[in-house]
């Protein structure tokens, strides 16, 4: 591993949301580390008062200077701040991980907040408007005077080059933490039974986990003593349970809250699934594979077919039909062969998502190598 030479530390601000919850506050937060480990001068900004995952470098919480009576001018008085801070501390880089949907907000971030230092964006999600608006064509120009552009998928990747048009993109994956494996030794209570695990925001637009629970329901799995667990907080909790309710899956479906710690819970889980509608680079699949558990998941457009080969470290379901999902889920449950082989594949299988590899990859970005 290179690190860079005392004096030619560069100063790199990461600016996030929080770092409180999800797979995109989780991998900003480990960024961090990474880079701190490289040898940069590595800042954190966040806007909001969340902290859940640890981080390393000068941390600039605004979320702290929030009031209950928020208005207009005391967010730019926050960001006027931000902008300080980036002069004042000589900030060369800015890693923007924020959702964009405001174009006039970005343009406000774009040409005062960042002016003059260089700017990367980083795209977390397959679904444009998430970062792009309404209108991505009209956001297009602010990233195509980026610094660079990242893309956590390759998926990702080609549809801004196909659809948009940029250029200045670079594919960098998430990584994997070497940690995690040490985090799950933790002591928790644990389900009884053998289970199926999801976890993540209870977001049913976004997760789907209304079609998890009929995929479940149809595998008949529960009459088995399999139970699923669905651990995560967000506004969908109460529907989903009584959707659990309505199919008399009440006892086998058990709801567990939001953890920063979840590894235990996927390294003692039978199979994780996941059933989204989109991601960008869904980290639910990359961290359960790395401690050693099979995935199952619906192709969507980004993220499992990077990470999943079909039958070698999991189950890759072509099409969002509760019937090939129930089937799959009672397959890699039910045939011990192929669970055994999935189970000792999975944490070879995303060697490349290692914290060296990821690490090199944004010290040739940020160094122009």
């Amino acid at each position: 591993m290179s690190l860079l030479p005392q004096h030619d530390r560069i100063k790199v601000c990461l600016v996030a949301i929080s770092l409180g919850k999800g797979g995109a506050d989780r991998s900003c937060a480990l960024l961090s580390r990474m880079l701190h480990d490289r040898g940069f001068d590595v800042h954190i900004a966040l806007l909001n008062d969340q902290i859940a995952y640890p981080y390393s470098g000068k941390l600039l919480n605004l979320g702290k200077l929030k009031s209950a009576s928020d208005s207009l001018l005391k967010r730019f008085l926050r960001l006027r701040k931000l902008k300080q801070y980036l002069k004042r501390e000589g900030i060369t880089h800015v890693i923007d991980h924020r959702a964009k949907n405001n174009y006039q907000r970005e343009v406000f971030y774009k040409n005062y907040v960042y002016k003059g230092v260089r700017t990367i964006y980083v795209v977390h999600s397959f679904k444009l408007e998430t970062y792009f608006g309404n209108d991505p064509m009209e956001f297009k120009e602010l990233y195509a005077d980026n610094f660079k552009n990242v893309a956590v998928s390759e998926g990702i990747k080609k549809r801004l080059e196909n659809e948009l048009g940029l250029s200045n993109l670079v594919q960098i994956y998430n990584p994997i933490d070497s940690d995690w494996v040490e985090k799950a030794k933790e002591k928790v209570a644990l389900p009884l039974k053998k289970y199926i695990l999801s976890y993540g925001r209870i977001d049913d637009e976004v997760k789907d986990l209304s079609f998890l629970i009929q995929s479940y329901h149809e595998s008949q799995l529960w009459k088995q003593q399999i139970q699923l667990v669905i651990m995560g907080d967000g506004k969908d909790e109460d529907k989903l349970k009584n959707l659990a309710e309505e199919l008399s899956l009440s006892e086998y479906i058990d709801f567990l809250p939001f953890t920063s710690n979840p590894f235990p819970f996927i390294a003692n889980a039978h199979v994780v699934g996941l059933t989204s509608k989109w991601e960008g680079f869904p980290m639910v699949l990359v961290e359960s594979l790395s401690l050693g558990v099979p995935v199952v998941s619906l192709d969507i457009d980004s993220g499992p077919s990077e990470i999943i080969i079909h039958k070698e470290n999991g189950l890759l379901i072509s099409e969002r039909n509760a019937t090939l999902f129930a089937t799959a889920l009672r397959e890699i449950c039910n045939d011990e062969i192929l669970y055994e082989e999935c189970k000792s594949n999975a944490a070879s299988s995303v060697s490349k998502f290692s914290k060296e590899v990821i690490s090199e990859a944004w010290t040739k970005l940020l160094t122009n190598e």
